[in-house]
């Protein structure tokens, strides 16, 4: 079940009303976000009878989309940009493609679609299914930004059907700030995971001599946690010089404390990380992983993570809000402490020593919580239980 939230179940929808016609409007601000996170909920709701399309930034995935029954609308998104004018042009942008496409109900994820694709909703009286999937670089660094995202969020999410949260502290967040009304919130497990996809790998053995193989999979943000992987790489390599530590995810990306690709570039030159670019399909490298690494100031719930524990690899992670959801101390992982490169440190060298029995049981925890707790089918369950609670309301009245 969807944990300390309110569960919607089938018999509290009425189907035979729910238009099963209607558009589904979804929007990212990628759509390689669509193709790697929601082509599970995408094809359910095709499976259900439903038409979907997503705006979202033309990109390398993009025709993947159609794969999963996907209609595209290509709409440009300045994903790092705080220009004003930029953000009604967007704003504008929505509200034209939802004049003409009509979509009986509109659903978001990330910051400025959440916002400015709902107040285009808003106006044209189209129900919203909005995702705060995590809190972003913007609410990290308090400030007049913060402030102004805070009211434009306060304003979006106002007629909102509901707003569905990645973990119990991002809600009561935005419960508390008088962003959302208590009975708009409800908790999802992320955007869960595929258990048959990401299966169970058993760990590849390793001669004597080697050492173990740690891996970081994200957007190469500060935010990350990527310098504190990388400074504790380092002293960790001055005792262990076999020991591994690799890198996997997006360069130049567009946001404001986005990883330098040359900074990345010393690294490598430096012997100390190893950077394996991007990938649509992480399994290969997580099997090869001894542990999986993730040092993020704050989540919503780490994609990252949920794939490693559904592989059933131990995990190292800040304890902070979402991370702090997957990693149970000293079960399936172990905690630090956010920004603090000697804790980091410690609890990697405290893997390092650990015997291989007790790397395989932290594996195991790590695959029984996914299959308790992150089971995507708790997600798709969720979305099409709102969706046909909305389309029956609208059908009644």
């Amino acid at each position: 079940m969807i944990p300390k939230g309110r569960s919607f179940t089938s018999s509290q929808v009425s189907s035979p009303q729910a238009d099963t016609s209607a558009l589904l409007l979804l929007s990212i601000n990628t759509s390689w976000n669509i193709a790697n996170f929601r082509a599970g909920l995408v094809r359910a709701m095709v499976a259900h009878g439903f038409k979907v399309a997503a705006a979202s930034p033309s990109d390398a995935h993009t025709t993947r989309l159609g794969e999963i029954g996907c209609r595209h609308i290509p709409l440009a998104i300045d994903n790092k940009g705080t220009n004003p004018l930029k953000d009604a042009i967007l704003f504008l942008r929505y509200l034209g493609l939802m004049r003409r496409e009509k979509p009986g109900v509109y659903l978001s994820w990330t910051i400025k679609p959440n916002i400015y694709g709902s107040l285009a909703a808003y106006i044209l009286r189209i129900p919203v299914i909005c995702n705060v999937s995590g809190l972003g670089t913007t609410f990290l660094h308090q400030g007049w930004l913060t402030r102004f995202v805070k009211l434009l969020y306060r304003i979006a999410l106002s007629r909102s059907a509901v707003v569905f949260f990645q973990n119990r502290e991002d809600l009561d967040l935005f419960v508390k700030s008088r962003l959302v009304r208590p009975e708009q919130g409800q908790l999802l497990p992320g955007s869960g995971i595929d258990l048959d996809h990401f299966a169970l790998a058993p760990f590849r053995p390793r001669d004597a001599d080697s050492g173990p193989v740690f891996i970081l999979i994200a957007r190469l943000l500060w935010d990350k946690g990527i310098y504190e992987y990388v400074e504790a790489a380092r002293r960790i390599k001055a005792q262990m010089p076999r020991a591994r530590f690799r890198l996997l995810g997006f360069l130049d990306v567009e946001n404001r404390t986005a990883v330098p690709r040359q900074t990345v570039e010393h690294w490598e030159q430096e012997g100390i990380i190893e950077y394996l670019g991007e990938t649509n399909d992480v399994r290969p490298h997580l099997a090869d992983a001894d542990c999986v690494v993730l040092p993020s100031y704050r989540e919503g719930t780490p994609r990252s993570l949920l794939e490693a524990a559904a592989m059933a690899r131990p995990l190292i992670a800040t304890d902070v809000p979402g991370c702090r959801d997957v990693v149970e101390d000293g079960v399936n992982g172990l905690l630090c402490r956010a920004k603090d490169i000697d804790d980091l440190t410690d609890k990697m060298l405290l893997f390092t020593a650990s015997s291989n029995e007790q790397r395989l049981e932290m594996g195991r925890q790590s695959r029984l919580k996914a299959e308790r707790q992150f089971d995507e089918r708790i997600v798709v369950d969720a979305y099409l239980a709102a969706i046909e609670q909305i389309l029956a309301r609208k059908g009644s009245s």
